[in-house]
Parts: C-alpha cells; structure tokens; sequence
C-alpha cells in the first residue's frame, strides 16, 4: 500500500527533526502540499519543570515555517493556548498522540471545517506522528529539567554535549554577586519552614529580575546568587541590562519588606555587586560530578566586592569595569582594596542608594 507524502516522511526523517518547532512546520508544510486546507498547526508537550507544565508550538501556514512558541504554566487550569490560537484561525482538530493523560497533542485550524476524508488523514497522521513525538517529547523534557538546574544557557551547552572535564570557552560578561545580610543570625532565630519561605521570596525577586533583563543566574549558594549577562553585542548593552536588573531587584526587595513589615517580620536586608570582565564558563569537577559554571578573575572581583557592601552601608556597588561601559547615572565611592586582588578597585553606586 502506498502511504501519502506526510505519511512517508513522519516514517522516514520525522525523527530526526531538530526540535518541535522544525517537526511541526515541515509537517504542516507537507500536509498543505497534500491537499490539506491548513490555516495552522499547534503542538503541544508535556515537560517537568516546577512553573511551566507544558511547551506549546505555534505555527501560520501564511507564515511559511514560522514558529512561535507558548506556555503552560503549572498551577492552573490545562493550558488552552493552542487550542484557543488555532480557534482564531478557524475550524479545529485535535488529536492526542500515544497513550492517554499527559501525552502530546497535535491540533489544527481548517481554512473551512474539515470534511470527513480530511479529518480521518489528520487522524491517521496523529498515529504516524507518536514515534517521533515520543522521541521529541523525551527532549523536551530533558531540556526543562536541564533549563531548570542549569539556566537556559548552560543547559543548551550541555544537550549540545559540553560534557567533559576542563571543557568550556572564555566569554564576556557583566556579572552580578548578591546575598542577604546577617543571614547566620536570621535563620538561627526563624523556623526552617519559615527560612525556606523567605529564602525563595528572595531568589524570586533577584532571579526574576536577572532573567527579565536577559541574564542568567549560575548557581544559587546558600543565601548567595551569582548570575551573569553575557556580551552578545556592545559591552555596554550588558551592563545597562545589569544595572536595570539589579535595580528591579532592589525594589523587588523593598516591596517584600514592606510586606513583612505589616506581617511583624524583620527585613531581608541585602548587598548585590556588578563587574565586567572575562571569565571561564564550562565545565569544572571531579570526574563523576560537573558543575557547569563561571570561574576566573572577573568572578573573584565581583565576589569581593560584594563583601564591601555592608562596610560601606550600601546596597549596590558597581566596579568601574562597569561605569566605564554605561551611560546610566552612577554616584563614585572611591577606591576601594579588595581582599586578594592585586589593585583597588574603583567603586561606584546608584544614585538612590
């Protein structure tokens, strides 16, 4: 029997799409070029991840091969965004793919309703599709479980298999340093549950912060966060995007005190840093435990000068590294020893510090 194109593709080379976004469009193309009236396709997967509960991929047929991509995030209601999208553009059909409960879902807008035939190939093609979707799907998730432990970055490196020891490339990067103070005595005298709690209110305002301005946190340590904002372009873009972080943080913070005022807890009282510099980002460890982070000097000044916040009563400082590259603002402090670096540093600060 002879199989239809899409068919023989979804068989053939459907696994070996790159991801679900290229298997997507190319399915749509190949089911347009086969009669099939399309407006527009959506897929949507599975993936754990503790906010996103699943990855939707959009795609126009007028746009030809364009992707877009929505979220489903964990919490709520079952994410209706494909289906929502594609009832935009016209009549739907949606098939889940493999077994019953959290498996994928391929759907479709009609230029007009499908008829009867249209619809059974839709059908018959949701069944050819389980095998490279069960394979794409196990991509998916082991992307959000990477993106999840590793940030977006780093997680991209790895699946693109910066696996080994010593391996990894000097890039450069503003970088920002932050912890909470006197967090020793805060949490012998506040309940773990209660500690967690507050931790986490701290992550999220200076992780969201980072990650809205297009950085990404490294690692967390303790009550300490190391994030960096790597220089895809001018140097400048970098700082300014951490320098507006670091100032969304800080009234991020403020309203959380504001809040655990009126509840009769004490502030989060915090120090956060940026510099400039080269660093090392790759893989360092012992041979059976990688971590995927940043070392070298730029990670050292920046640590260090962290630590100068509270001598200095302030919230922020920010190497000269960095007031070279902005146009922003900044108020001097001086120079500064740092401890274990060879010349002192030029300080500065944010005006409403």
């Amino acid at each position: 029997m002879d199989l239809p194109a899409p068919l023989v593709w979804l068989v053939d080379e459907a696994g070996a799409s790159p991801g679900p976004e290229r298997f997507l469009a190319e399915l749509g193309r190949r089911l347009l070029a086969d009669g099939i009236p399309l407006a527009g396709g959506a897929l949507s997967l599975a993936v754990p991840h503790p906010i996103i509960a699943r990855r939707i991929w959009l795609w126009r047929a007028e746009t030809t091969g364009t992707v877009i991509e929505a979220l489903g995030f964990a919490g709520g209601p079952p994410s209706q965004a494909g289906h929502d999208w594609l009832a935009g553009l016209g009549p739907v059909h949606e098939d889940a793919v493999g077994s019953p409960g959290d498996s994928p879902v391929l759907g479709w807008a009609g230029l007009r309703p499908f008829d009867p035939a249209e619809a059974d190939r839709l059908r018959q093609t949701a069944r050819f599709a389980a095998a490279p979707l069960a394979a794409l799907s196990a991509q998916a998730a082991l992307a959000a479980l990477l993106e999840a432990y590793l940030g977006r970055r780093s997680a991209a490196r790895v699946q693109a298999g910066a696996l080994h020891r010593g391996t990894g490339e000097t890039i450069r990067a503003a970088l920002l340093c932050a912890d909470l103070r006197d967090f020793t005595a805060l949490s012998e005298a506040t309940e773990p549950a209660a500690m967690i709690t507050a931790l986490d209110a701290w992550f999220d305002r200076v992780a969201g912060a980072v990650h809205a301005f297009g950085g990404e946190v490294l690692k967390f340590i303790g009550d300490g966060v190391l994030a960096i904002f790597p220089a895809t372009g001018a140097s400048g873009e970098a700082c300014e995007a951490a320098l507006r972080a670091v100032a969304a943080a800080r009234a991020g913070m403020a309203h959380l005190d504001e809040v655990r005022q009126a509840q009769g807890l004490p502030p989060l009282p915090f120090g956060a840093a940026l510099h400039f510099g080269e660093m090392l980002w790759g893989n360092i460890g012992a041979a059976d435990r990688l971590d995927f982070t940043a070392i070298g000097p730029a990670v050292n000044l920046v640590s260090r000068l962290e630590g100068l916040c509270k001598p200095l009563g302030r919230s922020v400082l920010i190497s000269g590294a960095v007031a070279a590259q902005t146009t922003t603002t900044l108020i001097p402090l001086g120079k500064h020893p740092l401890r274990g670096i060879a010349d002192p540093c030029a300080v500065f600060t944010l005006p409403e510090d």
